[in-house]
């Protein structure tokens, strides 16, 4: 039995994560939850898992759960804010860790574990957008184990040589091919983008995402992170990858070889197949996943991204490129310009904007320490939210 803690219970991949450990009961014991003001549906998790331990980030809510959990007798230990996420990731009992909190939040959290040693799931991407260099390296200093989550990260793991950790030239790598669905607006122009309104922009085609993933799929900044992502990940750089949009959401990512080969993930959009193979990792069991249907999905088609419609993809590019600080001040501008966005404060293209001038306001420097990136994208949400002030609809 493997005990596994989760960062994230109640959101979409903790469900999934949740989904897929209670098929395999024999292999894998839930230890610990963590969620942010889901009372409720923490609450039914423990009801099902009795987890050792539960924490939520907001303290009026873990009150909240403590008590309906003592009315229910249940004996699960509640936990508040920082120190109670961390006690979930670090929990002794946990051998590996479900890293699937949305946004900077859950980067502490998750650095903790991976100082540890432990196997990390990773599927808080800004773990490495915001301290890509710190992150891998503790990994390394650690041996803890980093297997990516994002269907387009596990797909690009899927399709390398075991021995990659060598250097991707080492093994014939000639780039990576990352897959972009487009969202839910590949076809608008950018007047009509700027029109879009929240509940379009949540809307996805393929994918069941929380509100805030979803907006970054609309706008391709989740592709710029998923880069960003990649380039620590496979230690690749920029040039090395690859934006390739495929409506279809089939194709998860390919790897290029220089012998001319591509090798392809191919599977229904479902996230419990990712979760599922990182789970078992370096084996395979059952998902709950249909299997694919070729002749159902009849055709694939492929189109290069249009930078000009959607510049946040092209502001990731730049950020990597200019290193240091300004992945960190990128991702911490788009999670205000997004907040904003959903709370109708903001247009859709308004969000890059708020974006690219806290990129050209922010003075980037070094990324020696947590402490200078933690303090870059509190600097940065000032910034941006100055910038979202002089942009409101």
């Amino acid at each position: 039995m493997r005990g596994v803690s989760i960062l994230g219970s109640t959101g979409s991949i903790g469900v999934s994560t949740l989904d897929v450990l209670g098929r395999h009961p024999d292999r894998y014991r839930v230890v610990a939850l963590s969620a942010n003001r889901d009372v409720q549906g923490i609450l039914a998790q423990c009801r099902e898992f009795r987890p050792q331990l539960a924490a939520m980030a907001d303290p009026g809510s873990a009150r909240a759960l403590e008590q309906a959990l003592r009315v229910e007798g249940i004996q699960t230990e509640v936990m508040a804010g920082v120190a109670g996420l961390e006690a979930v990731a670090t929990h002794p009992d946990a051998s590996e860790l479900m890293a699937a909190i949305v946004g900077a939040a859950g980067v502490l959290p998750t650095l903790a574990a991976v100082r540890l040693g432990r196997r990390i799931l990773l599927a808080n991407k800004e773990a490495l957008v915001v301290s890509g260099a710190l992150f891998m390296a503790a990994a390394r200093a650690s041996g803890a184990e980093i297997l990516p989550i994002d269907s387009e990260h596990n797909a690009v793991f899927q399709c390398l040589p075991a021995d990659f950790g060598q250097g991707l030239g080492h093994v014939g790598v000639e780039r990576i091919l990352l897959t972009a669905s487009g969202g839910p607006f590949l076809g608008r122009t950018l007047d009509q983008l700027k029109h879009v309104t929240p509940e379009q922009a949540c809307a996805h085609p393929n994918w069941d995402m929380g509100r805030k993933i979803s907006v970054d799929s609309a706008t391709m900044m989740n592709k710029g992170l998923e880069v960003i992502e990649a380039r620590w990940l496979f230690d690749a750089q920029p040039k090395q990858i690859q934006v390739v949009v495929h409506p279809q959401s089939v194709i998860h990512s390919m790897v290029q070889y220089v012998d001319g080969s591509v090798l392809a993930q191919l599977g229904n959009p479902d996230m419990r197949t990712p979760i599922a193979h990182a789970l078992a990792w370096p084996d395979r069991h059952d998902s709950g996943v249909a299997s694919l249907d070729l002749f159902e999905i009849a055709r694939l088609d492929f189109e290069a991204p249009d930078m000009q419609r959607f510049p946040c993809l092209r502001l990731a590019f730049e950020a990597i490129a200019a290193g240091g600080t300004a992945p960190a001040v990128l991702n911490a501008a788009n999670e205000v310009a997004v907040a904003c966005f959903l709370e109708g404060g903001l247009s859709f293209t308004g969000i890059a904007d708020v974006v690219e001038r806290t990129l050209g306001e922010y003075p980037h420097g070094d990324a020696e320490d947590l402490e200078q990136l933690l303090a870059a994208d509190a600097r940065a949400r000032t910034l941006a939210e100055q910038q979202t002030l002089s942009l409101v609809l």
